[in-house]
C-alpha cells in the first residue's frame, strides 16, 4: 500500500510527475508557494494538454500563516458583444460543444498567475523571476516531453471527433493517429508564447503582441472572442466561502465555482450523523451521497456568476439553512436524484513552502482539450467553458454578454481541529466536491492518512469525465456488502474498476503546528507528490 510522503521544507503534489518536478525545483531554488504553484500550472499547460492550458481558466486559494485564505478568480466571461441570436440565427438549439463557436469566452488562467504572482511579491517577497518559474514548461513544450497514458487514451478517443478542429491534427496527432505512451511530443509555438510571456509579463495575454496574436487567429476561425475582451478582462481577489467541520474549518472558492456544493456537503453530512458511521461503510457512503443531491439542488438553482445571484452563497452555509436541509436526509432511503450533471476536465495541484505558506489551484480547459481548436500562431487551446450556458431566455444560466459561466473548478483548503492546515482537491466535474468530501471526512472526520484517504476506493453519483451515466458508481474494491446495502436503500449501483480515472485525480498536503509536511497523491493520475 503507497504511504504517504514526508517532509519539513517544502512540498508541492500534482497530477503530473514532471509538473510536480517543476514546483519543486522552484521551491528549492528559494522560490515560494505561489512561485511553485505558477511552475506546476505553466508545466501543466504544456505536458497535460488534454486536461489544462493557458487558454483556460483557473481559482486559486492562497493563506499565509495566520492570516484568512484569499481567493483568486480567474475565470473569463463571455464575449461581450455575445448574446442567444449569434448561435440561433445560425440554427443553433444548444452552443456546440467543439469548434470556434465553443470557444466564446475569455482565457483567465493566465491573468490568475499574474494576480497570484502580484501577491507573491506583495505579502511575501517573492522575486524568483518569471523566466526561472517558466524555465522548466518551455523546455518541455521546446524539446518535448514523453506522452502519458492518460494524454495517449483520450487523445485516441477523441480522435474522430477533434481531428477535423482547427489546428488539433498538426498539435496532437501523428499522421493522422494519436501518439502513443512514451512517444516526444512537442509544441514550439506554445515555447515561444511562454518565453514571450516571461521576457514581459503575464499581462501580455490580454493587452500586448500575445493578446493581438490571439484574438487575430480567434477572428480568423470564427470565435466570437475579441481583442477588446481580451484587454477588458483582469483576475479579481474575492473572499473565499467557509464553513466548519469535524471542528476544523473549511475554505472554498465562491461563485461562479461550485465550492458552495462542496462545503455543503460535509456540513449536511456532519449534521446527519455521518460521524457517527463507519468510514467507508455502506453508511458512510450513503449519508455523503444524499447530502450530495441536496448540495447539487441548491447548486443548480442558484449558483452563477455572482453578479446575478439573488441570494449570497454564504447565507446557504446559516445553520437554519443546513439543519432544515439536513432533516430531510433518510439513513437508510434515498431522496430523488435529478440525473445528468457537469462533466469535464480538469487539473488541481497544490504546494506548501518552508514558511508553513499554503497555496491550493484548480486550472482547466472544460472539456478533454476545451473547444479542441489550437490557435497555430501561439500553440494555445482554447477552452469551451462557456458551453455551460443555455440559450434559453430567462433560466438562471441563460447566455448574456460579458457573463462569468458557471465552474465545476473549486480548489479547497482546510484548518483541521489538530492545527493541520491543509490544501486538496481533485479534478472531474460534478465527481469534485464528492471525492473532496471522500478526502476531507476521512481524513478529518476519522484521522486516516493522506495517502490512504487518497487511494482507498471512492464513489461517484451522476456523470462526469469519462462516463455519461447518471448512476452511483463505485469502485469495485469496496466490500461486498457495500454495494448490496446501498441497492437495498435503492441507489442505482454500478461497479466500476478498481482505481478508475473517473474517480479524478486527487492530491492534497497538510503541515502540523512542528512544520511537518504530509503529502499524497493520486495512483488514478500520472502525477506525485515532490518534497524535501
Amino acid at each position: 500500500m503507497l504511504k504517504s510522503t514526508l517532509a519539513r521544507r517544502g512540498m508541492v503534489v500534482a497530477p503530473h510527475s514532471l509538473a510536480a518536478q517543476a514546483g519543486l525545483a522552484v521551491l528549492r531554488e528559494g522560490g515560494n508557494a505561489i512561485e511553485a504553484a505558477v511552475a506546476m500550472a505553466a508545466a501543466l499547460a504544456v505536458v497535460y494538454p488534454h486536461m489544462t492550458g493557458i487558454g483556460g481558466d483557473a481559482f486559486w486559494l492562497i493563506k499565509t500563516p495566520g492570516s484568512d485564505p484569499v481567493s483568486i478568480d480567474g475565470s473569463g466571461r463571455l464575449a461581450g458583444d455575445l448574446t442567444s441570436c449569434f448561435y440561433l440565427e445560425q440554427e443553433y438549439d444548444v452552443i456546440p460543444t467543439r469548434g470556434p463557436l465553443a470557444a466564446n469566452s475569455v482565457a483567465g488562467a493566465v491573468s490568475a498567475w499574474d494576480k497570484a504572482l502580484e501577491y507573491s511579491k506583495q505579502t511575501w517577497q517573492g522575486c524568483l523571476p518569471l523566466s526561472r518559474i517558466l524555465a522548466d514548461a518551455i523546455d518541455y513544450a521546446e524539446n518535448g516531453y514523453p506522452v502519458t497514458g492518460s494524454q495517449a487514451r483520450t487523445t485516441l478517443e477523441r480522435t474522430a471527433e477533434l481531428s477535423v478542429l482547427p489546428g488539433f491534427a498538426e498539435t496532437f496527432l501523428n499522421n493522422g493517429t494519436a501518439r502513443p505512451v512514451g512517444s516526444t511530443e512537442r509544441n514550439p509555438a506554445l515555447a515561444s508564447t511562454l518565453k514571450h510571456l516571461a521576457a514581459t509579463s503575464p499581462d501580455a495575454f490580454y493587452r500586448g503582441e500575445i493578446g493581438t496574436a490571439i484574438a487575430d487567429e480567434l477572428l480568423r476561425l470564427g470565435s466570437p472572442v475579441r481583442q477588446s475582451d481580451l484587454q477588458q478582462h483582469q483576475a479579481d481577489y474575492v473572499t473565499p466561502l467557509t464553513t466548519t467541520f469535524a471542528g476544523g474549518r473549511l475554505y472554498n472558492t465562491a461563485p461562479p465555482t461550485q465550492g458552495l456544493a462542496s462545503l455543503m456537503i460535509l456540513s449536511l453530512f456532519e449534521r446527519a450523523g455521518g460521524l457517527n458511521t463507519e468510514p467507508d461503510s455502506p453508511e458512510y457512503i450513503h449519508l455523503l451521497v444524499e447530502s450530495t443531491k441536496l448540495a447539487f439542488q441548491v447548486r443548480d438553482r442558484y449558483v452563477r456568476d455572482p453578479q446575478d445571484m439573488t441570494i449570497a452563497a454564504s447565507a446557504f452555509l446559516s445553520d437554519e439553512r443546513l439543519d432544515a436541509l439536513a432533516a430531510k436526509i433518510s439513513p437508510d432511503s434515498v431522496l430523488p436524484w435529478r440525473g445528468p450533471g457537469d462533466m469535464g476536465d480538469t487539473t488541481w495541484f497544490g504546494a506548501i513552502d518552508s514558511e508553513g505558506r499554503a497555496v491550493s489551484v484548480i486550472q482547466s480547459l472544460y472539456h478533454e482539450y476545451g473547444s479542441g481548436i489550437v490557435l497555430q500562431d501561439t500553440g494555445i487551446v482554447w477552452q469551451n467553458r462557456g458551453i455551460s450556458f443555455s440559450l434559453q431566455p430567462d433560466t438562471p444560466r441563460s447566455i448574456a454578454p460579458g457573463r462569468k459561466p458557471f465552474h465545476t473548478l473549486n480548489p479547497a483548503l482546510a484548518e483541521l481541529n489538530d492545527g493541520r492546515v491543509m490544501v486538496y482537491g481533485s479534478m472531474g466535474g460534478d465527481g469534485q466536491p464528492q471525492t473532496q468530501s471522500a478526502l476531507l471526512s476521512r481524513i478529518a472526520g476519522y484521522g486516516i492518512g493522506l495517502q490512504d484517504a487518497i487511494t482507498r476506493p471512492r464513489w461517484l453519483l451522476g456523470r462526469t469525465w469519462g462516463n455519461p451515466s447518471t448512476s452511483l458508481k463505485l469502485e469495485s474494491r469496496f466490500a461486498p456488502d457495500v454495494f448490496e446495502t446501498l441497492r437495498r436503500y435503492g441507489h442505482d449501483v454500478e461497479i466500476v474498476s478498481a482505481f478508475d480515472e473517473m474517480m479524478g485525480h486527487a492530491g492534497a498536503i497538510s503541515r502540523d503546528r512542528s512544520g511537518l509536511l504530509e503529502g499524497g497523491f493520486d495512483p488514478r493520475s500520472d502525477g506525485c507528490v515532490a518534497a524535501y
